[in-house]
């Protein structure tokens, strides 16, 4: 059979690019090896019945605010698609069983800054302020391929609104590490440490270059905008997208992996099925896929210069990721206060220094003492997640080794994820006992997800790693993934690529999968 655009691999990025060509007409095929889609974005009973846990992604305000969203909003909800918005965003707990958090509510968020530092709190009313006017230069940066004329304008619209000096701070926002873009603003420590956290999310510890600008966004975007969850799950996007592709006649094809991507006189032409059916595609073919599953995978061996497949085999993983699901009769007693099962997000890295540890111990290939843990609360804002009294509890451990060399502390033994994982997810809960006693005796059931369960469960996440490769400068902008391949293409005439690996990276917001339709569109 033949088909215009062949998509390989269901995620976000895939099924907004294939939405998007259907629109305009194309004769659209997804295959997808998992028996359902979603890629990261999947939302399953993984404890006890009732119980509905998002298997990866939980946060989904950049799908809410992506350009997307914004073109199909109306008939993404006529196909079921619901969001529940968080006013109490995210906060973080201290050593000192106090805690800072950032809500909607400006006076709020203020209040409870200017307790730390009165001239913080002054000097994040005008950060808040001055960003309504800077978002539209970073937004419109960030959904544009890269490079671009739309780049370009988007950076003369910033120097022609608020001058060199805007320009400059944009510029030096994009390259400052955490810790040098909060030193020169902010005065509290914890403050700092709130923010900074967010870092982590994105492979970035305080003092790497280039990691400033994701704490900045997701604190100001907070701030300004809140943060939304999908109403029953994360995988409210994935059946409004699967469900509208259907709509305009697109076709997917799940439980059946791709063998091959089929090369004929330096182009790619179909694809092969793992049962041997075979596709063909008289347009492109686009792959929603880490490229180092393409390139010395998918691929026949020398479809590609071998500088080119060199350079993609170099393509560094970002850290890995721990997911530990928990079925539970209530909510965490968190030390610092019951208002903080309000938020969506609790993060539990109370410094700088012990997110530096954190790093520096995961990238020598040791289980990190103590852990950072991003705890999610979604059934306090939606309770459609769990029966009625119960509630789960999403725990994302950042940053850990994909490859074992030791334990930090010397406790843990086992070289690999199999002997360990049980072991380790014990210190994360035991972690948290201390921030909010009396939780162990609350959970009902548990899954964890080590960084080798999460790689298995979807091999684009090489060893953990939910970022889809490291976000540090030299693998980003118009070095994602490769330098002279930022724009989707490779040197495969007529084949594309899209997802975390390519720009603008990481999270929900469909980015790359629909600037690259628009491409391929025109």
């Amino acid at each position: 059979m033949s088909y215009d655009i062949i998509v390989v691999g269901a995620g976000h990025n895939g099924l907004a690019a294939a939405v998007h060509l259907a629109a305009q007409g194309r004769k659209v095929l997804v295959v997808e090896a998992r028996d359902e889609a979603g890629g990261a974005v999947k939302t399953q009973e993984l404890t006890l019945p009732g119980y509905r846990h998002d298997l990866c992604a939980m946060n989904l305000s950049n799908f809410a605010g992506s350009a997307f969203c914004q073109r199909y909003k109306g008939e993404l909800a006529a196909h079921g698609l619901e969001f529940v918005p968080a006013q109490h965003c995210f906060a973080s707990v201290f050593r000192d069983d106090t805690a800072l958090g950032v809500g909607v509510n400006l006076e709020e968020t203020v209040s409870a800054i200017h307790a730390l530092s009165p001239k913080d709190a002054v000097a994040w009313s005008q950060m808040a302020a001055r960003f309504k006017e800077t978002a539209p230069h970073l937004f419109g940066l960030l959904g544009s391929p890269m490079p671009s004329w739309g780049a370009v304008r988007t950076l003369f619209n910033a120097w022609r609104g608020q001058g060199m000096g805007g320009l400059y701070e944009l510029v030096r926002l994009v390259l400052s590490s955490p810790r040098d873009f909060l030193d020169r603003h902010f005065e509290s420590d914890k403050l700092k440490a709130m923010m900074a956290a967010w870092g982590l999310h994105v492979d970035f510890a305080p003092d790497a270059a280039g990691g400033a600008l994701f704490p900045y966004l997701e604190s100001m975007a907070n701030q300004n905008f809140g943060m939304v969850i999908g109403k029953g799950g994360a995988d409210t996007i994935i059946r409004a997208m699967t469900g509208l592709l259907r709509a305009k006649g697109g076709e997917i094809i799940t439980g059946t992996a791709v063998r091959n991507i089929v090369v004929r006189d330096g182009a790619a032409t179909g694809v092969v099925l793992e049962d041997g059916r075979e596709f063909a595609a008289a347009r492109a073919v686009v792959a929603n896929l880490n490229p180092r599953l393409v390139f010395g995978g998918l691929l026949p061996a020398g479809s590609a210069p071998e500088s080119f497949e060199s350079r993609i085999k170099a393509f560094r993983p970002g850290p890995g990721a721990m997911m530990i699901h928990l079925a539970t009769s209530g909510l965490p007693d968190w030390k610092a206060g019951a208002h903080l099962q309000k938020y969506a997000y609790v993060h539990v890295a109370p410094d700088m220094a012990m997110m530096s540890r954190v790093y520096a111990e995961a990238a020598a290939g040791l289980l990190p003492a103590e852990p950072v843990v991003v705890v999610g609360q979604p059934s306090s804002l939606d309770p459609s997640r769990a029966p009625e009294g119960g509630h789960v509890l999403w725990l994302q451990v950042r940053v850990l080794p994909a490859q074992i060399r030791g334990d930090a502390l010397g406790r843990i033994q086992g070289g690999d994820w199999e002997a360990c994982g049980q072991a380790y997810a014990d210190r994360v809960l035991e972690l948290l006992e201390h921030y909010a006693p009396g939780l162990g005796g609350k959970i009902l059931a548990r899954h964890v997800m080590t960084p080798a369960d999460l790689e298995r469960e979807n091999p684009c996440l090489i060893g953990g790693d939910s970022l889809g490769g490291s976000h540090h400068l030299d693998q980003n902008f118009v070095f994602r993934p490769v330098a002279g391949y930022s724009r989707y293409r490779t040197p495969v005439k007529s084949l594309y690529l899209c997802g975390a690996s390519t720009w603008p990276g990481a999270g929900t917001g469909a980015g790359s999968g629909f600037m690259l339709a628009n491409m391929l569109a025109k």
